[in-house]
């Protein structure tokens, strides 16, 4: 049992955003609490204490909201030795969608691949087909009168494939795919880190007033 939950600790910690701020020497729960109050103010916030636990819920929260990136999460205030800490435990959808998307898009890269092979003898078997098709017209003939007047014969026409001989260009290319799979988890791995960071020092700003 300790092991799968400490797994799912592990799984959860990918969108979920757990910390602790100390409180100032003598803050009570109420203080503190009234101290965070406008962090809850924005729209689509709202929020719940019972005793010295907070409840958060957010909806269609706007860009200029510091906890912008939190959906849901509670805060609580527990004693500590001499004093008392803030612990926090907030959920953020955008971090989830945001380490679910690489997945999405390495699936669809490849998809992109396995289409591609298919497609592949097709088009060589097509390439086959039109070579034949040209080898049995051969070259162009001059007329009798041509060639007793010293015309130049005439040219073949000329290939619609690339000089370099790989033809036109491969439509199943997985790379857009693999490019906003790098671009996703990029974003993911920089809000993992910040996010974090970037909350725990507005409580520890917002407490310390």
């Amino acid at each position: 049992m300790g092991g799968t939950g400490s797994a799912l600790r592990w799984i959860a910690w990918i969108w979920h955003i757990r910390g602790e701020v100390p409180l100032a020497d003598g803050q009570s729960a109420d203080e503190a609490f009234a101290k965070l109050d406008p962090l809850f103010a924005h729209s689509g916030t709202t929020h719940a204490r019972m005793g010295d636990l907070v409840k958060v819920t957010k909806r269609d929260q706007l860009a200029q909201d510091p906890l912008s990136v939190v959906d849901h999460g509670t805060l609580r205030i527990d004693p500590a030795g001499e004093g008392a800490v803030l612990r926090y435990h907030l959920v953020s959808r955008a971090l989830l969608y945001c380490f679910l998307a690489p997945l999405l898009f390495l699936a669809v890269g490849q998809l992109t691949v396995y289409l591609g092979s298919l497609e592949k003898p097709k088009a060589e078997e097509k390439a086959k087909k039109d070579e034949a098709k040209k080898d049995k017209k051969g070259e162009i003939q001059l007329n009798p009168v041509d060639k007793f007047l010293g015309a130049p014969a005439p040219e073949k026409p000329k290939d619609d494939k690339k000089k370099d001989g790989k033809g036109e260009k491969d439509g199943f290319s997985p790379t857009p795919a693999y490019v906003f799979a790098g671009i996703f988890a990029a974003l993911w791995l920089l809000g993992r880190l910040l996010e974090p960071w970037l909350i725990r020092r507005l409580f520890q700003r917002t407490l310390a007033g």
